[in-house]
Parts: structure tokens; C-alpha cells; sequence
């Protein structure tokens, strides 16, 4: 049954059809279109959408086209901080390559060596020596090249965990050696090596050594070119390494106050015993000068131009301080000794060789004390 019709509505009422309209192919001279009314009834005028960003700018992109974002201080930031942390791992991926490479060459003392935690949060005693074997391009006539040599300078560290102190023992200081009976006990080394400097040390001051490291003169000077130099701080100095130049050795001569030095003169430095502008110095103060320029490398290291340097420094750090760490291991120690301060190192000996065993029990429990 078909429905009722509405009495109010008109009969032949039209059909009413819905069509998509498009644009014209050419527009009508005077004519206009769609886009011509749109703007007469927003009231621009017909005027193209403003350069500057305003109300009726095209927000849709030009096809194939990524707009560009404009480069702002924080994206430069950005960039530069990725590429300081990219300079960083680049740095740490050469300085454990190299460590890994020089673990070895003091494995004879990995027996006696040990017994604590990761230095960068325990506390542990490391055993500084310094050997005067030196190869061709460092060596000066009647300089040794074989063998160990005698130990030239000789350090405890104890650091890591808020420990933080250092004791140097007078290269001349006489004590027992195992197996050799008394002599000086820099002859350790030269005698059995880093295991017999070991357990000579231990013997004599009571330490336990956790880790032992050997300054090589054949890489020292290296390492110092690689940082650029450092800035030593001290009296005047003269001295004449084997003769001097005039002999076939090295001459050193330093100004008082603050001089920038270069690997050799660093090295020269740290093995001059006779002091021509002072002569009343003597191998203790040999030994406070060889301390004022570990405390200037490591100011080097944390100047800002030691950064643009990094990887050639932590590719030759190893290789001047072999250690029987491995490369995370140093790492961690590296990281300790940057966090704590420059301590004041404590001497412990005397011009005859002798100390006192009450003198020796004070300096080793304010080394222990951290």
C-alpha cells in the first residue's frame, strides 16, 4: 500500500540530483571561478597567501618535498654534543685496544698481585716503578738497553673508593731482597724483574700490592708529545744526562718559574740526580720533582686542548705505563685517579739509605689511612 501523500506538498514535485562540480578548463575572460569567490568571501581580495606565515598561508607541502626545518642553536648543540660523545668512544675503543696489547709484557708478577675491587670504587694499593732501560732513540752512551735495569723511581698509589694518597720510596734505600740478600732496593727489579719488586716492596713496608705499573722511558716521551707538551713548575734546573751534549748525552736547562716542556726534556727532567744550579738538592728531591710532574701531566689531561688530542693520548698511555691490567680495569683506575685530587706524596727515606722503623711504621699507616 503505497504511503499517504503530504496534502501541504505541491504535485510534480521536481527530482533533485546531486553533481560533483570541477574546474573549468580555461577560465572565462572577466569570469570567476570557485577560488575567485572563496577569497571574495573571506575578504582577502584575491591576493596570493602572504610570504610571512600568516592566516591564509598553503599549509600543504609542495609534492616530492620535505620542508626544511630551520637550524637553531639547540640542533647545533645537539650536533655537537653527538660528536664530543662519538670523540669519546673512539677514544676509550683505542685506549683498550692498546692496554690490551701491553697487558702482557708484566704478567711475571700476576702471581703476588690481586685481592681487590674495580678501582673505580675500591680502594687499591698500585705499585709505580720507573725502569732506566731505555732503546736506541732514547738512549744516551752508557745508558742500559737490555735486560730490566735498576728501577729509577719508585711509588705506591693507593686510590679509588675516596682513597687518595701516594708514599715514594728513595730509590737507595736499603732493605732486604728475597734470594739476594741486602742491598738497595731499586737492585729488585734489575735483579728478578717486576715479581721480585713486588715481593720485595711487600716484605719491606707491609703493603699488599693489588696492581703494579712500569713507566717505560723507551715510550715517556711519547706519551708527553702526545698531550702537547706539559707546564712544569719548579726551581731552576741544569743538569747534564751522561755528559751532556758534549759527551753524546742530554743537557737540560730550565728557568725557574713555570716552562713548558717537550717529552725529552720531560724525561731528562725526571732523571736528573745533580742539579748544577742547586747543588745542595739530592735524590729525595729528585724524587718531589719526578712527583711535580706526574701532577703536570695529569693537569694536562684535563685541559681543554687535551680533548682535541684524546685518541693519540689513549693510544700511547698504555704503552708508557705498562700495567698487568686490562684495558676496562685501567680504565677504572684512569677514572679514580681523575675524580680525587693531587695529594701531597710523602717520601719515605734518607740520604744513608737507612730509616728507622718507627719512621717507616708512621709514613706506611698514613699511606694505608688513605
Amino acid at each position: 500500500m503505497p504511503p499517504p501523500e503530504d496534502p501541504e506538498e505541491p504535485e510534480g514535485r521536481p527530482e533533485y540530483r546531486v553533481y560533483r562540480s570541477r574546474r573549468p578548463l580555461f577560465r572565462r575572460r572577466g569570469g570567476t571561478d570557485d577560488r575567485d569567490e572563496i577569497s571574495r568571501l573571506r575578504g582577502d581580495g584575491g591576493q596570493p597567501p602572504p610570504p610571512d606565515g600568516g592566516p591564509n598561508r598553503q599549509l600543504t607541502p609542495t609534492p616530492g618535498k620535505r620542508p626544511r626545518r630551520p637550524i637553531s642553536a639547540g640542533r647545533i648543540v645537539r650536533w655537537l654534543l653527538l660528536a664530543a660523545l662519538a670523540w669519546i668512544a673512539l677514544s676509550i675503543l683505542v685506549f683498550l685496544v692498546s692496554a690490551q696489547i701491553q697487558q702482557g709484557s708484566v704478567s711475571d708478577a700476576n702471581r703476588y698481585l690481586g685481592g681487590s675491587g674495580y678501582p673505580l670504587w675500591s680502594p687499591n694499593n698500585v705499585l709505580v716503578l720507573g725502569s732506566d732501560v731505555r732503546n736506541g732513540a732514547n738512549a744516551e752512551p752508557g745508558a742500559q738497553t737490555t735486560g730490566n735495569g735498576r728501577s729509577d723511581s719508585i711509588m705506591l698509589m693507593r686510590v679509588g673508593g675516596g682513597a687518595n694518597s701516594r708514599l715514594s720510596i728513595a730509590r737507595d734505600t736499603i732493605v732486604d731482597i728475597p734470594g739476594a740478600g741486602r742491598q738497595k732496593i731499586n737492585a729488585a727489579y734489575a735483579i728478578g724483574g717486576t715479581a721480585l719488586a713486588v715481593r720485595t716492596i711487600e716484605q719491606y713496608t707491609g703493603i699488599d700490592i693489588n696492581h703494579v705499573m712500569i713507566v717505560s722511558f723507551e715510550d715517556f716521551p711519547n706519551l708527553i708529545d702526545a698531550m702537547g707538551g706539559i707546564t712544569y713548575h719548579g726551581g731552576c734546573v741544569v743538569s747534564r744526562i751522561n755528559g751532556g751534549f758534549r759527551n753524546g748525552g742530554y743537557t737540560l736547562r730550565l728557568k725557574a718559574g713555570k716552562t713548558h716542556i717537550d717529552g725529552k726534556q720531560a724525561l731528562a727532567l725526571a732523571r736528573t740526580r745533580k742539579n748544577a744550579c742547586n747543588h745542595a738538592e739530592d735524590d729525595l728531591t729528585r724524587a718531589r720533582r719526578q712527583q711535580k710532574i706526574v701532577s703536570a701531566m695529569k693537569r694536562r689531561l684535563l685541559a681543554p686542548m687535551a680533548f682535541v688530542r684524546l685518541p693519540l693520548i689513549s693510544w700511547n698511555v698504555p704503552k708508557a705505563l705498562r700495567s698487568d691490567m686490562s684495558g676496562p680495569t685501567l680504565l677504572g683506575l684512569f677514572g679514580a685517579l681523575a675524580a680525587s685530587g693531587t695529594p701531597k706524596t710523602d717520601v719515605l727515606g734518607t740520604l744513608s739509605g737507612q730509616i728507622p722503623d718507627s719512621v717507616k711504621q708512621a709514613k706506611v699507616r698514613r699511606f694505608a689511612a688513605g
